[in-house]
């Protein structure tokens, strides 16, 4: 399977900020050292171009992300201080996933080892989420003839509410969210089909739940690509997530998604969104987790 990673995906935010941008190059060097993604496989991205950014995002608002004219409430609602490496890097994120989004509607799957920034608004960033890269890419894809129909199937501890604010009454865009009901975002926005955990759901109840869920969005959304947005911070261990899947029930959780898609021979494109455990090592882990689960699953 193809990858889509840049140095660029990491940004140094200084010491005690609570994203964790080292997990992205730990995930590749892990990755490619153990040979589950051969380095031919891995292709860097551009900077998504202005074009294809302005298929979700309101010309105003680029403006003042590229200029770093955000005012101070519009810094602190994103999560990150400003600066050009942080405008590069979501740039970056958003192209990788758009490349991925081609090369898995041509081979079945392929993986964007950053991305799913399922909290950006057409007119604003929040939840550490900049520029929306999975919307841009489905209009792009859909600008391009690739594709018409799409499945967000968002397994990220927080509710997918950009996206399901962006893709509100387009029916050929399904939205579905698994996520704690009781964390962020505070005011959700409602998407085709929400599950809110109660904190603290083990394996036990979330993965049976997610079983019994895909089939049925699958079937309503009838999609040509599938994003999987596969959040690392359901993990018990995370310090944001506040549900409580060990490393296993997430692999577990992984297969039955990408299991469901290759079944019915609808290709998939993973993001990685967040994960914030408080030994980054699990982080690194899950993430690592997903995409050999993709490998193992479609060779």
């Amino acid at each position: 399977m193809f990858a889509a990673y840049s140095p660029g995906y990491f940004v140094d935010l200084g010491n005690g900020h609570p994203f964790p941008m080292r997990k992205y190059p730990q995930v590749h060097a892990t990755l490619t050292a153990e040979g589950t993604l051969p380095r031919d496989r891995v292709v860097e991205p551009c900077e998504a171009s202005c074009d294809d950014l302005l298929l979700v995002h309101h010309p105003e608002y680029l403006d003042r992300l590229f200029h770093g004219a955000l005012a101070p409430a519009e810094q602190r609602r994103l999560g990150f201080p400003w600066s050009p490496a942080l405008v590069r890097r979501s740039r970056l994120a958003a192209h990788g996933t758009l490349l991925m989004a081609r090369r898995a509607l041509a081979d079945g799957i392929a993986a964007n080892l950053a991305g799913g920034s399922h909290h950006a608004f057409p007119d604003h960033g929040e939840g550490y989420c900049a520029l929306n890269d999975v919307a841009v890419a489905i209009q792009a894809l859909r600008r391009e003839g690739r594709a018409r129909r799409f499945a967000l199937i968002d397994c990220d501890a927080h509710q997918g509410n950009g996206n399901h604010a962006i893709f509100a009454g387009d029916s050929e865009a399904f939205t579905f969210s698994m996520h704690g009901q009781r964390n962020y975002p505070e005011a959700k926005v409602p998407g085709d089909w929400d599950i809110g955990l109660p904190d603290g759901t083990p394996d036990a109840a979330y993965l049976p739940a997610l079983e019994d869920a895909l089939p049925q969005v699958l079937d309503r959304a009838r999609p040509d690509l599938v994003f999987y947005i596969a959040g690392a911070d359901p993990y018990g261990g995370d310090r944001l997530g506040r549900l409580a899947l060990s490393l296993e029930g997430l692999r577990g959780r992984d297969l039955l998604v990408l299991s469901a898609c290759r079944a019915r021979g609808i290709p998939a494109v993973i993001t990685f969104a967040g994960g914030y455990a408080q030994d980054l090592r699990h982080t690194v882990e899950a993430h690592c987790n997903t995409i050999r689960a993709a490998a193992h699953l479609f060779g």
